[in-house]
């Protein structure tokens, strides 16, 4: 089993309320040239927490941050003008938020070791301040 020591937070930057697969997103990746899909977890418009890349395999999500993160992505990230924001359904939100307590708690990190995708690069990506977040849900 591989280390892991941090989260990394991404949106699929759609727009809010189209639905997108694990599927679709497998096949965009793969169309770039990578062996999978590039994030761990996807979780849909309804809260539904999809398997994307095997746990234990390192990630394709964040560039020098792979190795030792999880990736995990939401559905959405822009209004249907494609300017980034916040989309996220209450069950995203919800389901965002069991999963990352389940992954700091079964590999022990800490909140100041989840991140949003846009510390590492210059993206909005996830289209929401994750410090906030943090913060408000008391992480």
């Amino acid at each position: 089993m591989r280390t892991i020591v941090s989260i990394i937070i991404h949106c699929t930057a759609t727009p809010a309320g189209r639905n997108v697969t694990v599927g679709e997103i497998r096949q965009w990746h793969r169309d770039r040239g990578w062996a999978d899909i590039g994030y761990h977890y996807v979780i849909g418009l309804d809260g539904t927490v999809h398997e994307g890349r095997p746990i234990d395999k390192m990630g394709a999500h964040c560039t020098g941050q792979n190795a030792h993160s999880v990736g995990i992505c939401y559905v959405g990230g822009t209004d249907k003008n494609g300017t980034p924001c916040d989309t996220r359904t209450d069950a995203q939100k919800a389901a965002m938020l069991r999963l990352v307590k389940v992954l700091m708690e079964t590999y022990d990190i800490k909140a100041d070791h989840v991140w949003g995708h846009n510390r590492f690069a210059a993206k909005a990506c996830p289209s929401f301040d994750v410090e906030q977040w943090k913060k408000e849900v008391g992480l």
